[in-house]
């Protein structure tokens, strides 16, 4: 027995040396395996933990004026960031604690950060306040940080871990001649999650999720030549994530240069001008209404008339683009899309549509001369035109015989188109239910490109609208059930008797185009909307004789080399059908119009022998509101047009103000012109494109032998 358990003593004994033996060869063979086989893979694991990747955000292109001045550049600003990664090894209370130093030192509220470091689509996120970026990049919560609290940052990283705090450009705006042009230019804003996802899919590495990206003007239609190309640093850290050293880096690529067609000169003048008409028309008080003007917005612009290139273009209400470079508030962003506020964020150049009153006459003439009349037909310039029981009225009733085309533009004759729009009605169309009748003016107003975008290189351009039969019977069957649903009850106390009876007569028969509908159109009235672009698009083709250009403010891409990339060529949309005759003769009407008609008053002592101005003044109504008055004009180089809603009378509101712009591009003092005084050198757009000097410099274009910019 004794003998038994000995042997089975050394037998367990054998078996564990050989469990322990297999242990250590186990463990021998994994060290191995770590060690030697994949030493390679788990040293760059165990580096690339201390290493972090950081985007070098490019620095933007910049955006200049047709001279080479800056509209838009870049300025050097602290930015404080918050490394999440870091905050995320702290507890809840040394996460307070940092959040809470960082944010009295940034002077921002510590809860303000909160919401920045929070990404965009998690529960409590804000859009525009929330962060878009990538988990591993220092979120910014501080931008323009002074200099003194950016170094006190910098020279106590124990007290602030996880704190990144460098320099960055961020958009600036010399504003040239005090220049706003914050509807021309636009604004950035952070990319939202959807870009980034797009951006992603089509492997477009200029777009990441810390950049940010044009949302208007020109800074949204030329974005991919502004942003550049993203860099990337390594930077080695610890385990607080405290910024050792740098590892490597891939330079950021700057972005292209954008020339425009901008003048800041003029551009001054154009802002200057029609803020000051405004002001001036809300001191005046409405003989129509008995109150004062309440002149709630305007526009202004200039084209070049050859070329349709965008000269200078204004809009009232405006913004500072300013507000957009630091991270815009909510309560800013409401006010700036606020109707009370006149919704500062809407370009009336091109996205405000208004009735365009007697400046549409010109183009009716045109389709009129084009449809069996001629500048031999004389009708009746009466007080009143009668239309089955409703008379409609001239401008002040003013009455002035039979006259032909000429004088009706001169004086400006509501009764002399409302019996061209009436024949018209009464010969194709006396059928109401025939959506598909010929309208001749109808037709006209389409040649001439409204109704339809300009095609201008800036986002967001609004079509206007030409309300034929076709619109008629749109709206009719949109709006059918609203009105029919109010004529159908009783009239309530909150129903106003005009809403009731316009219910009641819109439900039977709102569909119907009729006489009425064909006179009011005929002279811009009624619910035909034109955009003060498409206007001066229109009267650019009267001054060069019939061509339709679509408007350009790029004139060309420059990289940062100074080399041009890309010119952006001017485009012709199409061409009138008009006869050369028959716009010579409207020409010539037009110049009447500044030399005996109603624009006369503005340019007395004018040089009109020597800078000839055709014009149109037009007084548009507006049910519930004051009239708006416009002013369209020309010479053989400009079209300027500008407008104020609610401003009374066109060259009342508007007069002075247009003389003025004239004035500046010719450089006409009193009856004089003074060729040297002119705003632009030569009195004519230049050709060329401005002078990019190896230093970074940037010249005027090279002036040609006559003196003028090639």
């Amino acid at each position: 027995m004794a003998v038994a358990g000995a042997e089975r003593s050394r037998l367990r004994l054998v078996v564990l040396q050989a469990l322990v033996l297999a242990l250590f060869a186990t463990l021998f063979v994994r060290l191995y395996s770590l060690q030697v086989v994949g030493g390679d893979d788990y040293r760059a694991k165990a580096a690339d933990q201390s290493v972090r990747d950081i985007v070098v955000q490019p620095q933007r292109g910049l955006v200049v004026d047709a001279m080479g001045r800056p509209l838009v550049a870049n300025r050097l600003s602290w930015v404080v960031s918050l490394d999440r990664t870091v905050l995320g090894k702290l507890d809840d209370t040394q996460r307070r604690k940092l959040v809470a130093r960082v944010a009295d030192a940034v002077e921002l509220r510590p809860r303000r950060i909160e919401k920045v470091l929070l990404d965009c689509g998690d529960a409590g996120a804000e859009t525009g306040t929330c962060w878009n970026g990538s988990p591993f990049q220092p979120v910014p919560v501080a931008t323009d940080v002074d200099q003194s609290v950016a170094l006190r940052l910098l020279e106590q990283p124990e007290d602030y871990p996880g704190v990144v705090v460098e320099q960055q450009n961020v958009r600036s705006y010399p504003s040239p001649f005090g220049v706003n042009l914050a509807h021309v230019l636009g604004y950035l804003s952070p990319i939202t999650e959807e870009e980034f996802d797009t951006a992603q899919e089509k492997d477009d590495r200029s777009l990441h999720g810390a950049s940010v990206v044009g949302r208007a003007g020109v800074e949204r239609q030329y974005d991919a030549w502004l942003r550049g190309m993203p860099g990337y640093r390594r930077v080695q850290v610890d385990s607080m994530g405290r910024v050792l050293g740098d590892d490597s880096e891939v330079a950021s690529t700057p972005g292209d240069t954008l020339v425009t067609s901008i003048d800041a000169k003029v551009q001054s003048v154009v802002e200057k001008e029609l803020a000051r008409s405004i002001r001036t028309q809300r001191g005046i008080v409405d003989r129509v209404t008995g109150r004062r003007f309440v002149a709630d917005s305007g526009a202004a612009v200039v084209l070049d008339a050859k070329t349709g290139r965008v000269v200078a273009a204004a809009s009232q209400p405006t913004y500072d683009p300013e507000v957009w470079v630091d991270g815009i508030s909510s309560k800013e962003l409401s006010r700036l899309y606020s109707e009370k506020a006149g919704t500062p964020l809407l370009s009336r150049v091109t996205q405000g549509q208004f009735a365009p009153g007697s400046t549409w006459k010109p183009f009716m003439t045109a389709a009129a001369l084009r449809n069996g009349y001629s500048p031999d037909s004389r009708i009746a310039c009466g007080s009143g035109y009668t239309v089955g029981n409703r008379t409609f009225k001239n401008y002040e009733s003013g009455a002035y015989g039979v006259i032909g085309f000429d004088r009706a533009l001169e004086v400006s004759c509501n009764t002399f188109f409302y019996a061209i729009g009436h024949n018209f009605w009464q010969k194709f169309g006396s059928d109401v239910d025939d959506v598909d009748a010929r309208d001749p003016l109808v037709e006209g107003a389409k040649e001439w490109g409204f109704g339809s975008e300009t095609g201008i290189d800036l986002p967001g351009e609004a079509p206007g609208r030409i309300a034929d039969r076709a619109w008629k019977r749109a709206y009719y069957d949109s709006q059918r059930d609203y009105y029919c649903e109010i004529a159908d009850k009783p009239q309530g106390p909150k129903t106003s008797d005009f809403l009731y009876r316009f219910s009641r007569e819109f439900c039977i028969e709102g569909y119907a185009y009729r006489a009425g509908d064909a006179v009011n159109f005929s002279i811009g009235q009624g619910d035909t909307m034109v955009t003060p672009l498409q206007l001066a698009v229109g009267y650019g083709a009267l001054a060069n004789g019939g061509t339709l250009w679509e408007p350009r403010v790029g004139k060309a891409i420059v990289s940062p080399e100074g080399e041009v990339i890309q010119k952006i060529a001017p485009r012709r949309a199409g061409r009138v059908k008009s006869t050369r005759r028959q716009l010579a003769y409207i020409d010539s009407a037009l110049e009447g119009v500044s030399r005996t008609g109603t624009m006369s008053w503005k340019l007395v002592g004018f040089p009109l022998d020597q800078v000839t101005v055709r014009s149109k003044t037009g007084s548009a109504e507006v049910y519930g509101k004051q009239s708006t008055g416009w002013v369209a004009s020309y010479t053989d180089d400009y079209v300027v047009v500008m407008m104020i809603s609610q401003g009374g009378t066109g060259s009342g509101s508007v007069g002075d103000s247009v003389r003025a712009i004239y004035e500046t591009l010719y450089g006409i003092e009193g009856d004089r012109v003074v060729p040297r005084r002119a705003a632009i050198p030569g009195a004519v757009p230049p050709r060329a494109l401005p002078t990019f000097e190896d230093d970074g410099s940037i010249l005027p274009p090279v002036r040609d032998g006559r003196g003028g910019p090639r």
